[in-house]
């Protein structure tokens, strides 16, 4: 990827413009990570939650990369706090008897053995706990992460209620850099959040992208500049995303799939064109 292929936080972290998101992979974890970073992904996402995720095995494919002569600094990790309600009772990867904020510590410790790494560019709440107190609770505990120097920059998934996230936005002392959500017609694509996140140079990460939006792919006006610049409307989509500074993530498990996410930085859209895409969201 190159230098304009990333966009910086507001805590001066450099984030790809496109994510290979990890959910889901189980055994081929490993090999389709390493697959992803070698074709040029260079933003990994994944979670401390083993009931989606194999976080150990994002950590062996970020390995064999690092031992063919990529450098640890070149990669962009995420990886999230899940609590409780959204782990498998029989795979907790931390005391679920412990407090709130031992919970955290634990897990970020798992992810930091799993992903083999002395630190993460990024911990992700990856959802709203039932009560704002405890949301807050983990926030603060994902915060004493950040003054340990141990993860770069902190962000939030799985959250639509704007008045929750501005006042989370309020009461953090070290406020989200991202927020990343299923992007779809049903919360109209996010647009008051999204607006608050330009206000506040929070980057919006997008998932669910392609999956969600049949309708927005099959649209003439998408498959009209498909035809135009001979791609594939997802690559329009993705292509249209990056240029309203949305990060989407890719979750894709074919080579030829990966190989396509990425050639959207060899064309671009005109002003008018996004202004066409625009309209549908």
């Amino acid at each position: 990827m190159n230098p304009t292929d990333f966009l910086t936080s507001a805590y001066g972290v450099r984030i790809p413009r496109i994510i290979y998101g990890t959910a889901w992979k189980k055994d081929s974890t490993a090999a389709l990570v390493e697959q992803a970073v070698g074709l040029g992904f260079r933003g990994i996402d994944t979670a401390c939650q083993p009931k989606h995720y194999n976080e150990a095995g994002v950590g062996d494919g970020v390995a064999a990369c690092l031992h063919n002569g990529l450098d640890r600094s070149e990669l962009y990790l995420q990886s999230k706090f899940t609590s409780l309600s959204g782990q498998d009772p029989l795979q907790v990867p931390y005391d679920p008897k412990a407090g709130l904020g031992e919970q955290v510590a634990q897990s970020f410790q798992t992810s930091l053995k799993n992903l083999q790494t002395p630190y993460l560019d990024c911990l992700v709440l990856h959802s709203p706990l039932a009560s704002y107190p405890h949301t807050l609770e983990v926030w603060q505990a994902m915060e004493r992460i950040f003054h340990s120097g141990a993860v770069k920059q902190l962000g939030i998934s799985n959250c639509y209620d704007l008045q929750l996230f501005e006042l989370l936005y309020k009461d953090a002392k070290i406020k989200p850099a991202v927020i990343q959500n299923r992007f779809y017609a049903e919360t109209g694509y996010d647009r008051a959040i999204r607006d608050f996140c330009r206000e506040q140079r929070i980057i919006y990460q997008s998932f669910w992208t392609l999956t969600a939006n049949p309708n927005v792919l099959g649209n003439p006006t998408l498959q009209a500049l498909a035809a135009k610049y001979r791609c594939h409307a997802a690559q329009i989509f993705f292509r249209f995303l990056i240029h309203i500074d949305i990060i989407p993530l890719t979750g894709t498990t074919s080579e030829s799939h990966m190989r396509e996410d990425l050639a959207i930085f060899d064309f671009e859209l005109t002003a008018d064109e996004c202004d066409a895409i625009e309209v549908l969201l």
